[in-house]
């Protein structure tokens, strides 16, 4: 089940990557010569394009053409992303109301931008890493604890070997006194990881302690999570979260690869609360939210990228500060122009759009456990 939502998640991610790279019809700047003919169908052309089958008139066969028909194919290189960018960062809700009401052929599409906006940041969180240290000390705590809990397995099979050895009726007084002393040995090794297996129930009723360090949170949460019996009455759920209690550096490895492919995601879930924002309102469809959507959160994506980039620098902790403010900021300037809203309508709705931001990210964190799990 989850292989299959997987597959669906990689083919919305693929078609998305070729709505965004297919030329479409009309787009170009090659001049035909007179009486040349489509190399694609064969129509006499007339103008830069044909207007058959939609091929451009000027074809090139250099290497310096791939990548400039790649950039090209994307979001037109040449004029719209210096049309779109300095929009999208200063006049959102402009760029937003002209793109819904037609004028398009200046500005990058929303979905292009978006899926740019996802391979960008995937790339460099894969080159730089998350920052702060809160994701790599997390990733080293998933891995400890996937240690830990293979170490436990293995001094749980050599205790019951040496339980069985104990167990013959048999054995000899010396080899009976080397058994217990190794299992002796075993156990302490175990209570030294704090996987012991003979731990009281007041212990296990426990709940993990509270300390500052994130990392150390997870560690010991975790640890908690793996001496505690999982039983929701639901079978695969239950084998589901015995798996990611045993490797939860597994479940992390999945949760990053997982957040790549559904990305997407956060649109669909975006959408109703965009709705609250308007609701019954005959002015706006979903369309226009779908664009507003799409749009502000390829921002954020951007947004993440270079202050991610800029904390490589001294200017970090100035570029976080900077993005914390003018998030909000920004959201407020993308309602009012994209909708027309009062500043005091634009105000209220960008407050609530906040938080239905940060539900809309906590679902699809949601969405991406439950697939780690799962899988």
């Amino acid at each position: 089940m989850s292989g299959d939502i997987e597959g669906i998640g990689t083919a919305v991610t693929a078609g998305l990557a070729g709505h965004a790279v297919e030329p479409r019809h009309g787009v170009g700047t090659g001049v035909a010569h007179a009486g040349a003919r489509c190399l694609n169908c064969g129509t006499t052309l007339a103008g830069s394009h044909c207007h058959y089958c939609g091929q451009r008139a000027d074809v090139h066969r250099s290497f310096g053409a791939i990548g400039h028909d790649l950039v090209h194919a994307i979001f037109h290189f040449e004029g719209k992303i210096w049309n779109t960018l300095p929009l999208l960062g200063w006049r959102p809700g402009d760029l937003t109301r002209r793109y819904i009401h037609g004028e398009r052929a200046r500005f990058i599409s929303p979905l292009a931008l978006f899926l740019f906006a996802v391979f960008l940041t995937y790339a460099v969180l894969a080159i730089v890493g998350s920052g702060g240290g809160v994701g790599e000390g997390i990733a080293k705590a998933a891995a400890e604890q996937t240690r830990s809990n293979a170490l436990k397995e293995s001094f749980e099979a050599e205790v019951t070997r040496v339980d069985a050895s104990l167990a013959a009726k048999d054995l000899k007084a010396a080899d009976r006194k080397l058994l217990v002393e190794e299992r002796e040995t075993l156990q302490k090794s175990a209570d030294y990881l704090g996987v012991a297996r003979s731990l009281s129930n007041e212990e296990r009723d426990k709940g993990p302690a509270v300390v500052e360090d994130p990392a150390k949170q997870m560690m010991t949460s975790v640890e908690f999570l793996s001496r505690t019996k999982v039983n929701t009455g639901v079978p695969f759920i239950d084998h589901g979260l015995e798996k990611a209690i045993a490797n939860p550096a597994l479940v992390l490895y999945k949760l990053q690869a997982n957040a790549y492919k559904f990305a997407w995601a956060l649109i669909p879930l975006s959408l109703p609360f965009m709705w609250l924002l308007f609701p019954f309102s005959r002015r706006f469809h979903t369309y226009d939210h779908f664009v507003f959507v799409t749009y502000s959160i390829s921002f954020m994506l951007l947004l993440f990228v270079v202050v991610r980039l800029l904390n490589l620098t001294i200017f970090g902790d100035v570029a976080t500060a900077f993005a914390m403010i003018y998030v909000p900021f920004h959201m407020y300037r993308q309602l009012r122009g994209a909708y027309r809203s009062s500043r005091f309508g634009a105000l209220v709705r960008a407050t609530l759009l906040l938080f239905f931001s940060l539900y809309a990210v906590v679902m699809f964190m949601l969405l991406l456990l439950a697939l780690g799990v799962m899988g």
